[in-house]
């Protein structure tokens, strides 16, 4: 199993978005699962819930400053890291992507969960 699977099956076994991206990361962070999850719980339904950005984007952004800072910015970094979830996704906002307003789906929560461990691994972590 990939860790976007990995990432999906912690989802569909009470994770919220970003604690699931969080724990398929364990294994790579100085981290304990349940400092991961504690660390995620805020961000289930996306920042606000559904109003900002899609909680698994935010995980990812976690894991990359994880993995990455080294005492140096990572903006770059993290604006890449941003955009290729958007690509994958369509958008990076929770209320887009389940569409709250529209009532047109653009990426469901599995997804999102699986393109954010994915828009990582396009990073190279």
């Amino acid at each position: 199993m990939n860790r976007a699977q990995r990432a999906v099956e912690y989802k569909h076994s009470g994770y919220n978005c970003a604690q699931a991206v969080l724990a398929a990361f364990e294994d790579d962070t100085e981290l304990d699962s349940d400092t991961l999850k504690k660390l995620g719980a805020a961000f289930g339904v996306g920042m606000g819930t559904f109003e900002a950005t899609c909680g698994a984007l935010c995980a990812a952004q976690m894991i990359l400053g994880l993995k990455e800072y080294k005492g140096r910015p990572i903006f770059s970094d993290a604006k890449k890291l941003y955009l290729d979830f958007k690509a994958l996704c369509g958008s990076t906002r929770c209320s887009e992507l389940k569409g709250i307003e529209t009532g047109k789906v653009l990426c469901p929560c599995d997804d999102c969960v699986a393109n954010a461990v994915r828009a990582l691994e396009i990073a190279g972590i």
